[in-house]
């Protein structure tokens, strides 16, 4: 099946804008700069020309910066756009590139090298998983230490990650029952249960500190083979797993948890789990199209704002490279063909579809070239450490251009202020509490629903 796109003038498009747009904002002018170099001149002369003696007048701004187009931001004001944009404009190099890193990190508490890693500002976030993640008071107090180690490093806030998909993918504290899982979900067929489900997983990572999850799954389960996927789906049809995916993605957003929607293009084909190796689908665009497509552009079509990427070799696609590291995938099918332009993280660089086969700092490199904005980083301080310094050395060498780099940061900050990420420790939740709510919440559609 294929689901109708939207009319092009219906999609945001990338728009070009300096600081001086907020000044003509303020008046009720939008003057589109940097065609001409009058611009500022003219720009200030028309505010003095329209507004009253007694008025502010600017003095005439030289332009900070050479304007340059940015990325849509649909969720920010044309005020936090300008200075998202002049943001990213006077941050250094290694400040850049250090927000396109997701990192992982060892134990319960933030070691000497996960402090070092935010002192110096190489990430602009991490992901938790089970073995950070033992009780509900050391979660709390490790989220909370992260934050404030970040404030007192002077960073962006930090995007604070973790793959919480219900059923057999949860990473909270075995304390926290489960929720069930995106088959359960999928076999009701029940638009109004994958929503209650996406609030509780939002709720639930939220009450724990984090501001970023890893679902809704919208692979399709269409291989009973497959060693990955199976019951983190939907199901096996495009349409439900559009339709409960896109559910669970919208109660994530409106609980202000960004959901980042997995794994695209497709994971749901494969018979070989990429974790382990890399996957090889001869599937071309004619069948991806007809089957592990459409959930994915009905969720663009739906807002979404972030897409992680597979690992996968998709030949007909992109013969030399995965769908991770491929421009004729995130750039071509992704961004162009799809109209995508939020933000693409890939998924855990340091997986053996990738780390058997690549030079980990080339891959990141090459992922950001094809596209991407984050480079999960999910083991290793020597692996955060070789992927920072590669994309530095890449930017600094002109391989990375710098506009290719402000792209991807301006897309990440943005983000960061849409959700209104911030510092401030949280207070350790209830795991009883969480329990009997989600236990409330679930009853109308599934009794039974929670497990341990």
């Amino acid at each position: 099946m294929r689901f109708k796109r939207k009319s092009p003038a219906k999609r945001t498009a990338k728009t070009t804008f300096s600081v001086s747009l907020l000044l003509a904002a303020s008046v009720g002018i939008f003057v589109q700069l940097g065609s001409h170099p009058d611009d500022t001149a003219a720009l200030s002369a028309a505010l003095t020309a329209i507004s009253p003696a007694s008025a502010y007048h600017p003095a005439p701004l030289p332009l900070k910066h050479e304007p340059m187009k940015w990325p849509a931001a649909p969720g920010l004001t044309l005020e936090q756009q300008v200075a998202t944009a002049e943001k990213v404009m006077d941050m250094s190099t290694s400040d850049k590139v250090g927000q396109l890193i997701i990192a992982g990190l060892d134990g319960e508490v933030a070691d000497t090298e996960t402090q070092s890693i935010i002192n110096n500002r190489e990430a602009g976030g991490f992901i938790l998983f089970r073995p950070n993640m033992k009780s509900v008071s050391s979660t709390v107090a490790l989220t909370n230490q992260l934050k404030n180690l970040n404030r007192r490093a002077g960073g962006e806030p930090l995007f604070l990650s973790v793959d919480e998909e219900g059923g057999r993918v949860s990473r909270l504290p075995s304390q926290v029952d489960k929720l069930p899982s995106s088959g359960e979900i999928g076999k009701s067929g029940s638009e109004a249960y994958a929503r209650t489900a996406g609030e509780q997983l939002a709720k639930r990572v939220k009450a724990f500190g984090f501001n970023l999850n890893f679902a809704p799954v919208l692979d399709v389960n269409s291989n009973p083979d497959n060693p990955v996927i199976g019951d983190r789906s939907f199901g096996s049809s495009p349409s439900l797993v559009a339709k409960l995916g896109i559910a669970e993605l919208k109660s994530h957003k409106n609980n202000g948890v960004l959901g980042v929607v997995k794994h695209f293009p497709g994971h749901g084909d494969t018979s070989v789990d990429s974790h382990l190796e890399l996957p090889v689908l001869s599937n071309g665009l004619s069948r991806l199209s007809q089957l592990e497509l459409p959930p994915f552009e009905a969720a663009i079509d739906n807002g979404a704002e972030a897409v992680m990427v597979a690992h996968i070799l998709l030949p007909k696609l992109d013969p030399d490279y995965p769908a991770s590291l491929s421009k004729p995938i995130i750039t071509g099918l992704l961004r162009d063909k799809l109209s995508f332009d939020g933000l693409v993280i890939s998924d855990d660089l340091t997986m053996g579809a990738i780390k058997e086969n690549y030079n980990l700092g080339d891959a990141a490199v090459r992922f950001v070239l094809a596209g991407g904005d984050i480079a999960l980083v999910c083991h290793g301080d020597e692996n955060i450490s070789l992927v920072y310094n590669s994309l530095r050395n890449a930017v600094n060498r002109g391989t990375i251009s710098t506009e290719r780099l402000n792209e991807s940061v301006y897309r990440v900050l943005a983000l960061k202020t849409v959700y209104k990420l911030n510092d401030r420790t949280v207070p350790i939740p209830s795991a009883d509490q969480l329990n009997k709510l989600t236990e409330t919440a679930l009853a109308p559609y599934r009794p039974a629903a929670v497990t341990k």
